[in-house]
């Protein structure tokens, strides 16, 4: 039995096979001698192309292995400098020496809705990943930053240097720094030597700080801006100690800002400049003419080297703009201002940097009743004023605007005389009359005498009422003391003088019972005109109240007593009438009916009969 020699497969095959033009030999033969020399015939042969190569001549195939060697040394979180070839809309495309550019999100590069690269610019970019669903590299420049600003951390930490920083917010705490898209914690008690309150001002500043504690994988950074100022402040604080004198001027850097003023470094010693010696004018918040950062010169107040206090003014450096104000705002100047403030009893008007009069509400308007001054300024309200009175010491000017307007009261005699009747609207009344506003700006009283002829008013709120519109008389008209005397009752002839003039005693008149009192009854004996008739005189009965004998509203006769011409008071008698006995009038009146409205005052005392347990009749 012939046995079969093995097979060999077809890349065996390919190996041992000899080239053309070189004798065949069997593949049994080759193969051991093939697996035997190669190493060195490889080599030799390597040898000879390079000695028979001719000069300038490329080996692609050294190329080849180097790029492969190189592409495959590149790996995903590597940090490599590349070349910008171009910007679409997919993003920009970093050439970084792999076999195909990368890409890098546009957002990366753009600031302000504006690409911040060109082609032709090298830039460091973070392998984020080696093959993406397009098949391009996909780049980060905002983590080659990130990156890089981790190692300059920890650099800074080992070392003890500065790092820089942008504020960015404020938190819980202190504040959070930016420093190239890492996020470090500054605490409010590291931020400067002295406690700032407003630590918002020190937002988007940006500041050098020392890092004091870092941890990367849990991105840890705490940073203190106070450990920067100290240092700088070595040495240069007793220096700048030695130089400080009152009154002098001296230069520094407002490092913070407050409600209430500003911190001025002066070179290791920081000053008080406070809100009210910024500005000869009104000023609400330091920030209006002041920002963190800038150079100023300011002068020395105060100074209490003990305990390293200096006060300082920036206002005290530019005029006084009240030291000249008579010259610049004469009596009776008319001027344009704004309205600075407004409080319950008038409104700031602002006339130049530094110069602010006041408007009194009293000064605000001719016709209108201002209950507040809001009702008619505002803050920020341009208005014309006129000077009342200036008083430089003081430091006050008294403004007015409704001179700038007609005043009606000028003007009045034209418009009205003594005896003219007039329509008005009652806007307010007092225990002692009721004014009446006749046109916008002009009010006349009414006196409460002057309300009625016959009828005793104690307050006008018994016959008018606020918002009534009533028609009057004028009786007197003051311009200089801006008064105008007005008469209800002079709209009528005088009811008590044509009843005298028409009636006397012992004359039967017809009248209604009107009203009741204690001591009697007012009988209303034509409109505006009452008399009254005592208890005694109702009946020939004793009479204990007088509504016992008479009702409200009852018609009936009544003979005249008495009429006291100087009093206004009409006495009656109901049961004299009819009677043809000679009128005896014995009765005293007292005061206290004196307040029925002009009517007949209360028969006080009388004597009829006896009295009881006496045997005389009494006088």
């Amino acid at each position: 039995m012939f046995s079969e020699e093995p097979k060999l497969d077809n890349s065996e095959e390919n190996i041992n096979q000899p080239s053309s033009g070189e004798p065949e030999t069997s593949s049994a033969q080759s193969a051991p001698v093939a697996t035997a020399a190669a190493p060195s015939v490889a080599s030799d042969s390597s040898a000879d192309e390079e000695e028979t190569r001719p000069a300038g001549d490329v080996d692609f195939g050294q190329l080849l292995d180097q790029f492969e060697q190189e592409q495959a040394s590149l790996q995903e979180g590597e940090v490599v400098r590349g070349t910008v070839v171009g910007i679409s809309e997919r993003g920009v495309v970093i050439d970084f020496g792999y076999k195909s550019e990368g890409i890098v999100n546009p957002a990366e590069f753009t600031e302000d809705g504006q690409i911040t690269v060109k082609p032709g610019d090298e830039v460091d970019v973070l392998v984020k990943s080696m093959d993406s669903h397009d098949g391009l590299p996909v780049l980060s420049r905002a983590d080659a930053v990130r990156m890089k600003a981790w190692d300059d951390l920890e650099k800074a930490y080992r070392d003890g240097t500065n790092i820089k920083g942008r504020i960015a917010e404020r938190i819980k705490g202190g504040l959070r720094v930016d420093i190239d898209g890492i996020a470090a914690f500054l605490p409010g008690s590291q931020v400067d030597v002295r406690p700032i309150r407003n630590l918002d001002s020190l937002r988007n500043q940006e500041i050098e700080a020392k890092v004091i504690k870092l941890n990367r994988k849990r991105s840890n950074v705490v940073l203190s801006r106070k450990a920067v100022i100290e240092e700088e402040n070595v040495g240069r604080k007793d220096e700048t100690l030695g130089g400080i004198e009152e009154d002098i001027i001296v230069e520094g850097q407002i490092k913070n800002l407050t409600d209430y003023g500003a911190f001025v470094d002066l070179g290791g010693v920081d000053g008080l400049l406070h809100v009210t010696d910024m500005s000869w004018g009104r000023l609400q918040n330091p920030g209006e003419i002041f920002r963190v950062g800038d150079t100023i010169q300011v002068k020395v107040l105060k100074f209490d080297k003990e305990r390293e206090r200096v006060s300082l003014g920036y206002k005290q450096l530019l005029p006084d703009p009240w030291a000249s104000v008579e010259e610049r705002f004469p009596l009776h100047t008319r001027i344009t201002g704004k309205i600075a403030s407004v409080a319950d009893y008038g409104a700031f008007v602002e006339l130049e940097n530094g110069v602010e009069g006041l408007v009194h509400v009293s000064e605000m308007s001719w016709s209108k009743r201002v209950k507040h001054p809001s009702k008619i300024v505002n803050p920020g309200d341009t208005v014309e004023v006129e000077v009342l009175a200036v008083d430089p010491k003081a430091r006050r000017i008294s403004l007015g605007m409704k001179q700038i307007q007609d005043n009606p009261w000028r003007t009045l005699n034209e418009r009205y005389q003594v005896g003219s009747r007039v329509q008005g609207r009652v806007r307010n009344l007092t225990d002692f009359g009721a004014f009446i506003e006749i046109e916008d700006g002009v009010d006349g009283l009414v006196h409460v005498s002057d309300i009625s002829w016959s009828r005793r008013i104690k307050h006008p709120s018994e016959l008018l009422k606020k918002g009534q519109e009533i028609e009057a008389v004028i009786t007197s008209i003051d311009i200089e003391n801006r008064r105008l005397s007005l008469s209800i009752k002079d709209l009528e002839p005088n009811a008590w003088e044509r009843f005298v003039a028409e009636h006397q005693p012992g004359d039967v008149v017809h009248g209604k019972i009107a009203r009741f009192a204690n001591f009697g009854a007012f009988v209303e004996l034509e409109e505006n005109l009452e008399g009254l008739c005592h208890i005694s005189e109702l009946s020939e009965e004793r009479v204990e109240k007088p509504e016992a004998v008479v009702q409200l509203g009852q018609e009936m006769d009544f003979k005249i007593l008495r009429i006291d011409s100087e009093g206004k008071k009409i006495g009656l008698s109901a049961r004299a009438v009819g009677k043809d006995e000679p009128i005896v009038d014995t009765k005293v009146y007292s005061s206290e009916a004196g307040g029925g409205m002009a009517s007949l005052g209360e028969l006080a005392d009388f004597g009829i009969g006896r009295s009881a347990g006496s045997e005389e009749p009494e006088k």
